[in-house]
């Protein structure tokens, strides 16, 4: 009889904890719904920005690393006009291209902010890996910001540190 009432008090506390009228649900990105057919480039103000990321870092010495959860947060800061992102390549320490994220231009509108989640079992990029986007705006007012936050935790030690994108002129 106490091991019922157990079950059914564990019962009442799980159903009273999940809330099926989440106010603000998580949501991921269709970035295929964004893309977006640009005829003439040109017109636009162009940018390209260099953001730092890390699948790990060092700790005690060389040969020992502590593999992050990497979240890259792309931000139109414009309150009025779309932001057109162009390109999103990831590259590993050594430089080289691992993976690209757009196929096709896909538009942000204003205030809006997409997201790339790099696993921490994904450790390809490594201590140096970084992003390159190209994007383009109506104007140059106020370009999109690029952030990364990586964070882990282990036992009852955690970490987590941002970085920030610094546009490129070349």
């Amino acid at each position: 009889m106490r091991k019922t009432i157990e079950i059914l008090i564990l019962l009442l506390v799980v159903m009273a904890c999940s809330d099926k009228s989440n106010k603000y649900p998580i949501k991921q990105a269709n970035w295929e719904s964004k893309e977006i057919k640009i005829d003439s480039i040109e017109k636009y103000f162009h940018g390209k920005t260099y953001l730092p990321v890390y699948s790990h870092i060092y700790h005690h010495h060389e040969h020992r690393t502590f593999d992050l959860t990497t979240t890259v947060s792309i931000r139109n800061v414009s309150v009025s006009d779309s932001v057109f992102l162009l390109k999103a390549n990831y590259y590993n320490t050594i430089g080289e291209n691992i993976r690209q994220y757009l196929k096709n231009p896909i538009y942000l509108k204003p205030l809006e902010t997409l997201e790339i989640i790099i696993e921490e079992q994904d450790t390809e990029g490594g201590s140096g890996a970084n992003f390159i986007f190209d994007w383009a705006m109506n104007n140059d007012k106020n370009p999109p910001l690029f952030e990364a936050v990586m964070i882990s935790t282990s036992g009852q030690q955690g970490l987590s540190y941002t970085t920030r994108g610094v546009q490129v002129f070349e």
